[in-house]
Parts: C-alpha cells; structure tokens; sequence
C-alpha cells in the first residue's frame, strides 16, 4: 500500500512462504492446508495475529516514550547527533523493509532512536510554547483510538474506493513535500508549508487528516494479513513497527499544525 511502503502484501506473502517452509517435511515444497491443521498447534501459535500485533505496537510505543523522555531532559546533546540518529532511523526502517525477519530486533532499536528525536524536537517546541507538546500528544493519541473505533465498529468501511483515495491523497503530500524542498533549494519561498497563515494552517489540517485515515487502510490490511495469508510471528514486529511510522507522522504533523496556530 502507498499510504504506508512498509504495508505492501507482496512481504506478507513472502513471509507466510518462508513460515510454510520452516513446517514442510523434506518432501513438501508447500502447503495448501491452513496452518493450524499443518502442524497443529506450533503451526497455529506461531503465526501473526492482530491481537499480537495490538500488543507489540503499543510496546514499540512505550520505547518510543522512553526514548522521549530520556532526550526531553537533555535535548541539545541529542540534537548535537540528529543527522546521526535520523540517519540510523531510515536505514533500520529499509532493512526492516527489505527484511522483515529481522523486525523482532531492529523494531525495538527503531522506535528508541525515533523516541529520541522526537523528544528533543519536542523540547524546543515545548520551549517556545508551554504546553503544546502535551495538547500534541493528547491530540495524536485521541485520534488513534477514535479512528481504531471507526473501524472497529465498521462506522467508516474501508473500501476500494476509500484506499485509492487515501493512497492519492498521501501521495499528493509527499510530492507537496518533496516539490517544496527542491524549490527551497532555489530560494524559492515556502511559506505556505512553514508560516501561520490560513493557507497554511489548512495544508496542514488536510495533511493530519490524510494521516489519520491512514490508520483505517493500515489496520484493514493488517486484518487481512492475518486472516487470507497467516503470516509469521516475527510479522507483528514488522507491522507494529510501520503503525509507529504512521503514528510518529501524525504526532509530529500535530505538533506543526499547534505551532502555527500559536504563532498567530
């Protein structure tokens, strides 16, 4: 899915090859049975199940607190290596990308250097504008959970309809995003992206509702991975960990949209 890279079904189902393999006899290729009737029971607890995957996403997001609180206190020495860090957080997230098997390690490694960048980007927001970082976690978290309950509840359907429209709108920002970083090499003005005007303040509460809807398709795929193609374990990792890139998308699009607001 485009919403999201790490959501693509074509690693889910090179996961669920791989698992089939590690149950085959040394005269199976593969299986058509469904895996609980494989194996029995190591076959049936060994494979991704959305409740594991809730479990493991919320553990991710209590590193990520952790790793937030820990450069909260001491944000310049984390901003001293921001590149470094950064640089560390998008190779982990490709290597999971590319290698989902090794999500169960690099997945707690990421959320704990995300943790550390947002804490102290956090800070220095928190330092002009008391208290807007708690109001930006209140907001993200909120969010997460009424949209949770949107689908929970089936009040919004995630159709064909709904994902290819979600899919376009997210890629119109990212091109938005990537367009007005090359025109600012340039000197070209990016005001309407980083001043508090109207304009700006509403590109940015379109981008937040672009990445709230986005937790509709990721947690309708989610369900289809683990109900059509019975991933492995290790693939909770792997999907809690692209929810915390959603969730970190969200939280940090909220805490720009509030500093515009209070620039104002």
């Amino acid at each position: 899915m485009a919403q999201n890279p790490m959501f693509n079904e074509q690693a889910f189902k090179r996961a669920k090859a791989e698992h089939q393999r590690s149950f085959a006899s040394p005269t199976q290729e593969e299986y058509t049975e469904p895996m609980h009737l494989v194996r029995g029971e190591d076959a049936a607890s060994s494979v991704m199940t959305l409740q594991g995957t809730i479990n493991k996403t919320f553990f991710l997001l209590l590193i990520c607190m952790i790793g937030g609180m820990m450069s909260w206190t001491h944000p310049q020495a984390f901003l001293s290596y921001f590149w470094l860090i950064a640089i560390g957080v998008f190779g982990l997230a490709f290597w999971t990308f590319f290698k989902p098997t090794v999500s169960g390690f690099t997945a707690p490694i990421y959320a704990l250097l995300e943790g550390f960048l947002l804490g102290a980007v956090s800070a220095l927001y928190n330092a002009q504008w008391n208290g807007i970082v708690f109001n930006a976690v209140a907001v993200t978290m909120l969010v997460f959970f009424f949209m949770l309950a949107l689908y929970r509840f089936q009040v919004i359907r995630v159709t064909s309809g709904l994902i290819k429209g979600v899919v376009a709108a997210t890629l119109a920002v990212c091109v938005l995003y990537l367009g007005s970083w090359i025109l600012s090499l340039f000197g070209v003005s990016t005001a309407y992206l980083t001043s508090s005007s109207p304009l700006s303040i509403g590109i940015s509460v379109v981008v937040c509702a672009v990445a709230a809807f986005n937790f509709l398709l990721n947690f309708e795929f989610i369900n289809q991975m683990t109900g059509k193609y019975a991933a492995p374990k290790y693939m909770e990792w792997y999907a809690g960990l692209s929810l915390l890139v959603t969730l970190v998308w969200l939280y940090i699009e909220i805490l720009n949209l509030l500093g515009k607001i209070n620039r104002r």
